[in-house]
C-alpha cells in the first residue's frame, strides 16, 4: 500500500532533543568535555559581567555554537545562527530547546572583545586541553605537517608570465596596485601563474597556479 505524502504541522513534539541525538554521535563526548571545561571557568564570566541589568545570552551558549562553527566549517556566523534556526543537532550542543528564540548573528560581534581580551577563550582551550593531557590524548612527540597547493581564483593584477615565456606586463610606481595592461591578453595556465603568497597549504614556491578569472 502507498504511503500518503501528506505533510502534517504538529504543533507539539512528544520527542525530546536528548532523545533525538544517536547515543554514538561523536558530538555527545565532545560536549561532555565542553560542558566540563564551562564548569571550570565559571567564576571568570562572573568577572567579566555586571549583576545589575537585563540577563545576557548566556556565554556559554555563544562558545559552544563558535566551538560548532570551527567543527563544521560553517563560513560565516550569520549561516552559524541560520543553522541554530532549524538544525535541532546544532541546538542540542549549544543548550537551546526546540522552541528557544535564536539570537542574531551581530550578538558574536559584540561579545567578541568581552570573551577575547577578557582571556576566556583562552581559559577555555586550557580547560580543554587540560582534560586531554589527562586522559593521555596528548604526546609531546615532534612531527611536521606538509603543505598542500590551494587552488584559487587570482587577481587579473597577480598574474605574471612564467619565465621564459614573455616579459613581465608594464606597471607603475604603486607596487601595492600596479597599472597592469591585460586586456587581450591570452592567460593560460602554461603560460601564467599569480604571485600571490599564500597563508596556508604554502607550496615550495610560494605561488597560487592558475589563470585569472576572466
Amino acid at each position: 500500500m502507498r504511503g500518503s505524502d501528506e505533510q502534517p504541522n504538529h504543533l507539539f513534539s512528544y520527542v525530546s532533543l536528548e532523545e533525538r541525538i544517536p547515543a554514538d554521535h561523536p558530538l555527545r563526548p565532545i560536549r561532555l568535555m565542553t560542558n566540563e571545561a564551562l564548569r571550570a571557568i565559571a567564576p571568570e564570566f562572573d568577572a567579566v559581567y555586571s549583576d545589575i541589568g537585563r540577563p545576557s545570552i548566556p556565554p556559554e551558549q555563544l562558545l559552544r555554537a563558535l566551538l560548532l562553527q570551527v567543527l563544521y566549517t560553517t563560513r560565516s556566523e550569520r549561516m552559524l545562527t541560520e543553522q541554530l534556526h532549524y538544525n535541532l543537532l546544532f541546538r542540542w550542543f549549544v543548550g537551546l530547546g526546540i522552541d528557544d528564540a535564536v539570537w542574531d548573528h551581530s550578538v558574536f560581534s559584540k561579545n567578541r572583545d568581552r570573551l577575547l581580551l577578557s582571556d576566556v577563550a583562552t581559559s577555555f582551550l586550557q580547560a580543554i586541553r587540560a582534560q586531554a593531557e589527562a586522559a593521555g590524548l596528548l604526546s609531546n612527540e615532534h612531527f611536521t605537517v606538509d603543505g598542500t597547493l590551494l587552488e584559487a581564483w587570482a587577481s587579473h593584477k597577480s598574474v605574471r608570465p612564467r619565465e621564459g615565456t614573455s616579459p613581465e606586463p608594464p606597471t607603475d610606481d604603486d607596487p601595492h596596485n600596479p597599472s597592469v595592461n591585460f586586456r587581450g591578453e591570452r592567460r593560460r595556465n602554461a603560460t601564467h601563474r599569480s604571485m600571490v603568497p599564500m597563508c596556508a597549504g604554502q607550496n615550495r614556491r610560494g605561488v597560487i597556479d592558475g589563470s585569472s578569472r576572466r
